[in-house]
């Protein structure tokens, strides 16, 4: 995108805060939040990341920051969040380079946990103030009257393109979630093949860390082994990959989890694939979720009880 098309604050703010304005734009994109990739009039290369100003950015990037001093392959923080108007705005470094390791098989999935594993373990000692309200595909821990949270735009669409299955789905699983009492932890919610890179099997670059969440380990680990080959529109992982994806964390981490945890990961993964249903329906876009989660809704939950 041409420079004259950035917005009007963010030349003076990268002057400000890294000492130079941009020269060039390297890539824009907009999802949750408005991600610019810039190089600076001095030649560095910086991503800047715009966001609602909610309160969770500090947090994030606070955990961000601790895993990078650490070794953990993600972006470092150049800037601490600062407020923008209504946004909150920091840089990162630009880490770019690595491919998406695609596949759902269990040895991919593996991979994958192996990953999450040692993300998970660079957070256990590490304190912040819990990263509130959570991304709105895992909070099934909210207050919100109904099942679902209550989430604006898609309220407002009409609730009877949901199926019903999808709905009874999500009532059951929170409900044994919720039944749990599980301590919460730090961890990544949002840990899909599309925000990770990989030279061959090694990992390169793990994006995103917008979404934190501050909940059970199992349910974390969980959503992660349903959503870890989304490299695209969103599905739903086979059970095989998924059961691969849990006992590898397990094995990395060096501890089996409790029956009670088992279930609630089981639980997790099919909280997120409704989440997703839900969205294709409102949206009248393609299943792939829904059909998915139709194939496997039983046996999941089999092994959640519930």
């Amino acid at each position: 995108m041409p420079r004259d098309d950035l917005p009007d604050w963010l030349p003076a703010w990268c002057l400000d805060q890294l000492g130079g304005e941009p020269a060039d734009v390297l890539f824009r994109v907009h999802r949750l939040s408005t991600v610019f990739g810039l190089r600076l009039a001095g030649g560095q290369e910086v991503v800047v990341k715009a966001r609602a100003g909610d309160g969770r950015a500090a947090s994030c990037v606070a955990a961000q920051g601790w895993l990078a001093e650490r070794g953990f392959p993600c972006p470092r923080p150049l800037t601490p969040v600062v407020a923008v108007g209504s946004l909150a705005v920091h840089a990162d470094e630009l880490r770019s380079g690595g491919e998406v390791l695609p596949g759902d098989s269990p040895a991919v999935a593996a991979c994958y946990a192996g990953v999450f594993a040692r993300l998970m373990a660079g957070l256990a000692d590490f304190d912040v103030a819990p990263p509130l309200p959570h991304p709105r595909w895992i909070r099934w821990d909210h207050a919100d009257p109904g099942v679902w949270p209550s989430i604006g735009f898609l309220d407002e669409r009409d609730q009877g393109a949901v199926p019903a299955y999808v709905v009874d789905t999500a009532a059951r699983v929170r409900g044994r979630m919720l039944a749990a009492r599980l301590p919460s932890v730090l961890g990544h919610a949002d840990f899909e093949a599309q925000n990770l890179r990989w030279h061959g099997r090694e990992v390169w670059a793990v994006h995103d860390w917008d979404s934190l969440a501050w909940q059970p380990e199992a349910a974390l680990v969980g959503a992660a082994s349903g959503t870890f080959a989304n490299a695209g529109p969103p599905t739903l992982a086979p059970i095989d990959s998924s059961e691969a994806f849990l006992l590898s964390y397990e094995d990395a981490r060096g501890r089996r989890f409790t029956a009670v945890e088992l279930e609630v990961a089981w639980a997790a993964s099919l909280w997120v694939a409704a989440h997703n249903a839900r969205w294709e329906a409102l949206h009248g876009a393609h299943p792939a979720t829904g059909d998915a989660l139709k194939a496997q809704v039983a046996e999941r939950l089999r092994r959640a009880n519930c």
